[in-house]
This record gives structure tokens, sequence and C-alpha cells, in this order.
């Protein structure tokens, strides 16, 4: 990405800060929505809801060439997983199992972490389509931004959403991610190159209160 200021700081490379925490839970229409560090074992449970969810999930996800089947299949997992716990040990992302009930029921990622001098990410996110509606998503997004702008300590989280995603730009939106742009033909999504709309949010927008207080006293979610 070109532009990207080059830091030459002396944070440590290791163990992320706040990350493999586990978050704080919430209750919603959906039930308790809980984010904690992806799991080995979360595999078998990822890959039976990616694949009974492809008409649900293939409109809005950016997918290598091949079959949705296969890149979604169970042997895929370790791979995957193994990526995104690297990840999260490096510092450069925040790879979360979204729970509902305490059962595996979407992810939660904060990505292409940054630090100084930009100190931001993006956050990225997929429920399973018999959730959608019910509040997880908001809750979960939520949590995770309320985590960036306090132990994690970053300044902006942004997102970016196909304009057609009418539901995940009013999840956001209830959050207060500001509309900044138009990317045109940023991503591959089922089998075309889409524009999509970048929205953000930064620690003054959001602190001190913090999003998860906001869905609390708009009757959104409750303290589980």
């Amino acid at each position: 990405m070109g532009g990207a200021p080059i830091w030459g700081g002396t944070r440590p490379t290791g163990r992320h800060p706040g990350w493999p925490d586990r978050l704080r839970t919430l209750r919603v229409p959906a039930g308790v929505v809980t984010l904690r560090p992806v799991r080995f074992r979360d595999g078998r449970e990822w890959s039976r809801l990616r694949l009974r969810d492809e008409d649900y999930l293939t409109p809005w996800e950016p997918m290598p060439p091949g079959r949705w089947a296969d890149h979604n299949a169970l042997v895929e997992w370790p791979g995957r997983w193994g990526t995104l716990r690297a990840m999260g040990r490096a510092g450069t992302a925040l790879p979360y199992a979204l729970t509902v009930d305490g059962r595996f029921a979407g992810q939660v990622v904060v990505g292409n972490i940054v630090r100084e001098p930009l100190l931001s990410a993006y956050v990225g996110y997929w429920v399973s389509a018999e959730h959608a509606g019910k509040g997880a998503t908001t809750a979960a997004v939520a949590l995770a931004v309320d985590h960036c702008f306090s132990r994690v300590g970053l300044h902006r989280v942004e997102a970016t959403v196909r304009p057609e995603n009418a539901a995940s730009l009013r999840v956001l939106a209830k959050l207060g991610f500001r509309e900044e742009g138009l990317l045109k033909r940023y991503l591959e999504v089922d089998g075309d190159w889409r524009d999509h709309v970048v929205l953000a949010v930064t620690a003054e927008d959001v602190l001190p209160d913090g999003l998860v207080s906001r869905l609390l006293r708009a009757g959104r979610a409750e303290r589980a």
C-alpha cells in the first residue's frame, strides 16, 4: 500500500497487547455473544456453517479463484487457523471467533494493524445466517472496537462494505461509523471487481464511554 509512513520506533513485535484476550459478553436477541480467540477445534463448525451459508455469504466476501466448497472444506481450516494465530501473536491482527450461547457462529478479525504513527486497523466480520439481524454482529463489532481503543491502544478502525450490503451498513451506522468515501473496483467479490464504501471511527468518536455503553443505553444489548 503506497503512502504509508515508515516508523522507526522500538515497540516489541512479539505477542500483541490485547490478544489472545477473551472479551466481555453481551446479551442480544440472538443470545449471549462473546468474542474469544479462534481455536483449532473450531474447524468443524466453521466449515459446516460456511458450506451451509454459501448463498448468504458469497455476495459479500472476497474469495480466491475456485469453488466455495473447496475453500471452505474442513481440510482448509488448519492452515487458516495457523495463519490467524501467527498473525495474532505477531501483532498484525486480532483474530476472534464470534460465539452465540457458547457455540461458534462466525468471526471478527481486526486486521492490518499498523502501529505508530498511524495506530490503525480494519475490522472484518461474518455471522451465520441463522443469527443475522438479531444483534449478534453489532454486539461483536462493538466489543472488538472498544477493545481496539482501550487495551490495544489504536486510534482508528475502518471497515469496507459493498454499497448493496444494507445489513452490514446498518450495523456500522448503529455503531457510529462514518462514511468517508467510495473505493472503486476495490475487491473481487462474487465474480467481479466491486466498489466498496469505506467507513471509519476514531478513538475521539468513541471514548470515554465506548460503543458497548451506547448499545446498553439504547436498549440494543444487555450485560450477560
